[in-house]
């Protein structure tokens, strides 16, 4: 099983897959996640509601398409998880303090826990670099907690879709 990062949704929109040009990728990660090989969580869903008053097509879609498959983050396991990550990270001379406050609000750290407590595979389009000291990279966590992660495409390959 997969979940998914926000820029996995946001960026396939934005560029390569958006609605027009390949309809057929979002008929794909409806098919996944009605299939169960796919899911994302409620703090995502949060991240791509840009407004209540004037949604765009993105957030239309997945209000309409993929609602039933935002897990909720508020079960123990996650919540145990989410409290160690966001320790480790406190506790990380390597991160700056802005960067601690941004993951601290930001959905990342549930996606994370989420997975492992899960043990799914995390797809993000982030690119793991250790050195990074302005922003806490997803991949740098997984590293950290033992979490597979992959990018969409990987995903795409390992679950066979074609299109």
């Amino acid at each position: 099983m997969y979940v998914l990062d926000a820029n996995v949704f946001i960026g396939a929109y934005r560029g390569y897959y958006s609605f027009e040009v390949a309809p057929s990728f979002w008929d794909a990660l409806v098919k996944l996640a009605d299939d169960s090989k796919i899911c994302s969580i409620d703090r995502i869903q949060q991240e791509i509601i840009t407004s209540k008053d004037d949604p765009d097509q993105l957030q239309e879609w997945t209000s309409e398409n993929f609602r039933d498959y935002f897990e909720r983050t508020d079960a123990l396991d996650v919540l145990q998880i989410y409290a160690e990550i966001q320790q480790w990270a406190n506790n990380s001379s390597q991160f700056t303090d802005a960067a601690k406050d941004e993951f601290a609000r930001n959905a990342d750290a549930w996606l994370i826990a989420y997975a492992k407590a899960k043990g799914y595979t995390l797809v993000t389009h982030e690119v793991y670099n250790p050195q990074s000291r302005k922003r806490i990279l997803i991949p740098v966590v997984c590293e950290a907690f033992g979490i597979d992660y992959v990018n969409t495409f990987e995903m795409l390959k390992e679950l066979q879709v074609k299109f």
